[in-house]
C-alpha cells in the first residue's frame, strides 16, 4: 500500500488541482525522505519550478517541471498526498510540504518514515527497471504469458515483483488470482494459454474497478482531499479475517505466507495441485 489503484487515484485528482502551479518555498520535517540530490540542492532546485504534469509510472508518481526535471515520489506502505490551504498546520506525520502558488501546499504524510523523493533529470534512473504496465494497451495476454515462461516462482511472488509487472501490489494480486480461479503457489510456468488469459482480464478488471472506487483505504491511505477510497469494501478475499466465506462457494477464505507475503484465498475456487506446484 498504496499500489497502482491508489497511485492512480492520487494522480488523477491532483492533475487538474497543481499543474501549471509554482512552488514558492519547500519545508522537509525529515531529511531522510530525499534520497537525490542533496537536501539542499533539492530545496532550491524545486523553489521557482512550475509543475507541468503528473504521471504515474508503477507505484511512483512523477511531476515534471518546466526545468525539464522531474520530482519521483513513493508513498511506499503508509504515504499520502494531501492538498491543504497555506494556513493549515502540519500534523505529526507530515514529512515534506511543498507550498504552492494560490494559497496551497502539498503535503506528503508517512506514518511511518518510508516514503522518498528524487529529483532528477532522467526519470529511468529510477523507474526504467519496471515491468510493463498491466493497464496499457501493449499488456496483451500474449506478453503476460511470455513473462511466464519457464518462470518457476509462485504466481503470487511474479506479480507482485515490479520487474514483472509493474504497479500491482499484496492485494490485488490476491483479488486478480481469486477472479481468475488460480492457486496463488502455482509456478508462473504452470499456467496454460487459457489461465494466462483469464489472468491478465482479471488484473484489468480488478485494478480499473478499484480506480473507480479510488483505491483501497485497508490502513493509512488517503486521497489527496482527505478522505477514504472505497475499494476495499469491493474486495473478495484480500485482507479478509479468519472465518471470512468465500462469497462465491461459502468455503473458509485461508490465510498463507508466499515469499513472506500474507496471502489469502479460497481453496475450494482455487485449487492447488501439487502436481503443477514449484517450489514456493
Amino acid at each position: 500500500m498504496p499500489e497502482l489503484p491508489e497511485v492512480e487515484s492520487i494522480k488523477n485528482e491532483l492533475l487538474p488541482l497543481i499543474v501549471g502551479r509554482r512552488v514558492s518555498s519547500v519545508t522537509l520535517f525529515w531529511a531522510g525522505i530525499v534520497r537525490l540530490p542533496s537536501v539542499e540542492e533539492f530545496c532550491s532546485r524545486l523553489i521557482g519550478q512550475r509543475l507541468t504534469g503528473v504521471a504515474r509510472r508503477g507505484k511512483y508518481l512523477i511531476f515534471s517541471l518546466t526545468s525539464g526535471k522531474a520530482l519521483i515520489i513513493h508513498l511506499k506502505m503508509t504515504g499520502s498526498l494531501l492538498l491543504k490551504p497555506a494556513s493549515t498546520e502540519p500534523d505529526k506525520f507530515i514529512r515534506a510540504i511543498l507550498y504552492l502558488d494560490k494559497e496551497i501546499q502539498l503535503c506528503f504524510r508517512d506514518p511511518r518514515k518510508l516514503g522518498v523523493m528524487w529529483l532528477v533529470e532522467d526519470t529511468n534512473s529510477i523507474v526504467g527497471k519496471l515491468g510493463p504496465e498491466p493497464l496499457e494497451a501493449s499488456f496483451t495476454p500474449q506478453i503476460l504469458l511470455k513473462r511466464l515462461n519457464n518462470r518457476t516462482a509462485p504466481i503470487k511472488a511474479l506479480l507482485c515483483d515490479q520487474t514483472f509487472i509493474a504497479g500491482i501490489g499484496n492485494m490485488y494480486a490476491d483479488e486478480a488470482l481469486f477472479a481468475a480461479r488460480i492457486h496463488p503457489l502455482r509456478s508462473g510456468k504452470s499456467l496454460s494459454q487459457d489461465e494466462a488469459k483469464r489472468l491478465h482480464h482479471s488484473i484489468k478488471r480488478v485494478l480499473l474497478s478499484a480506480i473507480g472506487y479510488k483505491g483501497a483505504s485497508v490502513d493509512t491511505y488517503l486521497r489527496p482531499s482527505g478522505e477514504l477510497g472505497t475499494a476495499h469494501l469491493q474486495f473478495q478475499v484480500a485482507h479478509r479475517l479468519s472465518g471470512n466465506l468465500c462469497p462465491v462457494c461459502g468455503t473458509l477464505i485461508e490465510r498463507i505466507v508466499v515469499r513472506n507475503r500474507g496471502t489469502y484465498f479460497c481453496p475450494q475456487c482455487q485449487p492447488y495441485d501439487n502436481s503443477i506446484y514449484q517450489g514456493v
